[in-house]
Formats: structure tokens, sequence, C-alpha cells
């Protein structure tokens, strides 16, 4: 029974929460455990004074308070496009962003989602790239079933029920969409973040023409690793040892066939670490690697 003359608490910081609060969520999150589980084991945390709905409201994300840049920003030309990725998933929709006043061709970065598609965070990070001197392009895998349903669970459960190699031709096809775009110097790279690390990873095999790959925290190929042309810039969290895992012998192949790659592994960092709606967000880590992203693209793609 809960006593309902308890104090009020303090608002929880990251620090409260334990390492292992973060991991289980990281499974939840990568459908490993279902919601039962999941809550269950939340609960086994819910101690000295903690509630299960505090915890759960914590490491949540919040897409109201964190957007960075508002999507009604007069510095920019952002606007949902369509187009065609005729072996994907047809027509798929993307948020275009480029600065307002732009006169010149610019430099393309198509900006790949987590595993839950569209959702208001990538859009953001889309806004930052188009901000940051790019014209970008981030696509939602998720239209063909209506597109991001406006939460997190239901687009990990949509997105679950899409092929993933499917997937990764919607992503190429917007490279070769955003290459050929009007405004586009033509030279286009690419950035993702989890399921979007991979595709990214995935499209360095797959593109001949890609100027530049930048994975944060991605699963790696394991075959056809002598196909990537374009250089790498991986971003790996010290404390994501699950996806880690498999860095050693990706970076041994990498070294094999002579690639292009710089490597970051941030310490004490979580998976997500660049994700500034959840707790799992790194300040210091994440500046530090959309910094040298945003440089390394701005050197690659000259």
């Amino acid at each position: 029974m809960f006593n309902h003359k308890l104090t009020p608490m303090k608002p929880l910081k990251k620090e409260d929460i334990k390492q292992e609060v973060f991991d289980l969520y990281d499974d939840y999150a990568h459908n490993r455990v279902s919601r039962r589980l999941f809550m269950d084991k939340l609960s086994t945390y819910a101690v000295g004074g903690l509630t299960v709905a505090s915890l759960l409201s914590f490491i949540s994300p919040d897409y109201i308070k964190k957007i960075q840049i508002k999507s009604d920003d007069p510095k920019l030309k952002s606007e949902y496009i369509h187009y065609d990725s005729p072996k994907g998933g047809g027509s798929i929709k993307g948020l275009l962003s480029r600065t307002a006043d732009t006169k010149v061709k610019l430099p393309g970065i198509i900006v790949v989602h987590e595993n839950r598609g569209l959702n208001p965070h990538i859009e953001d990070v889309g806004r930052r790239a188009g901000l940051a001197g790019f014209i970008s392009l981030a696509p939602d895998a998720l239209t063909p079933l209506g597109g991001y349903p406006g939460n997190d669970d239901d687009g990990r459960e949509l997105q679950s029920k899409r092929n993933r190699d499917e997937m990764l031709e919607d992503f190429i096809a917007a490279f070769e969409y955003l290459k050929a775009h009007p405004e586009c110097s033509g030279k286009v790279g690419v950035v993702g973040f989890c399921f979007g690390g991979w595709i990214s990873n995935m499209m360095a095999v797959k593109v001949p023409s890609l100027g530049a790959s930048v994975p944060f925290y991605g699963g790696q190929p394991t075959e056809d690793i002598e196909k990537i042309s374009a250089p790498l810039m991986l971003h790996f969290g010290e404390l994501d040892t699950r996806v880690n895992e498999g860095w050693p012998a990706y970076e041994e192949a990498l070294k094999k066939y002579g690639k292009e790659y710089k490597a970051y592994i941030y310490p004490k960092a979580n998976h997500g670490f660049h994700n500034d709606t959840t707790p799992r967000y790194d300040r210091e880590a994440a500046e530090l690697a959309w910094g040298r992203t945003i440089d390394f693209f701005k050197e690659k793609l000259a």
C-alpha cells in the first residue's frame, strides 16, 4: 500500500537511476523484452520513495521540452516530401531541411532514425543538419504502414513488421533522391542512430558513391566490408556493450582492407547518448560527437 502522506519527491536526476534501469530500458526499446516483463522488472527498482510511474516517466522521451529547433524556425526551409523507393516501401515520406536563404547548392545528409520511425527527435536532428549548412533528408521508414504513429512504443511495434533489407532500400533511394535534388551539390553522406547506425554502415557497403558515413552506436556489417569506399566516422558509448561487442571484428576488417575510418568511444556513455529527449543523453559526449560529425561532413562532402 502507498502512504498518501509521503512528502513530495525531489525531481529525479540521471545519477539517481541505477545503470541496470538504463540497460533494462535498452532491452525494452529494442524488443528484447515484452512491455509486461519490462514493467515487472522496472518495479524491482521502485524503492526508497521511487514509484514505477516516476521511473517510467523519467526514462521516457520528452518530445515537448527537449526539441532544439522548432519546425517553424524562420532560418530554415523545412518541408515534408515524398520520394520513390521501388525496391523498398514504394512512396516514402521524408523531412527535407536547409537554410532559408541559401543561394548555392549544398552538400546533402541523409538522417536515419532509430527503430521507431521518424519521431520528433530525429526531425529535430534533421533540422540541426540543415542549419549547419547542409540539405538534409530524414525519411520515415514507417510510411508504408501509415507513418510514425505519434509515440515510440507503437512506432517500435510498427517498424518490427517491416523487412530490414527493404528499409535499407528506402534509405538508399533517399540517397539517390537527394543526390539528384536541384538544391544539392551531388555529394551526399549519411548519419544514423541505433537502427540508423546499422543503416549507415550498410549504406557504406552498398552505395559506392556515398560521400561519408557516420554511424552512431549502430550494428556492424559482417561481410562485403571490402566494398566500402566512403570514409567512416563511428561513435560508440562505453556502456553500450551489446553494440560494442561487434566493433573489434569490424575494425579488424576495416584495417585489413585499408578503409578510412575514425572511431570514438565515449566514456560512461550509454546507447542512445546523443538523444537529448531521454535521460541516457550525455550532453558532453553528444555535443562532442555532433561537432565531430559536422566537421567530418564539411571536410568529406566539400
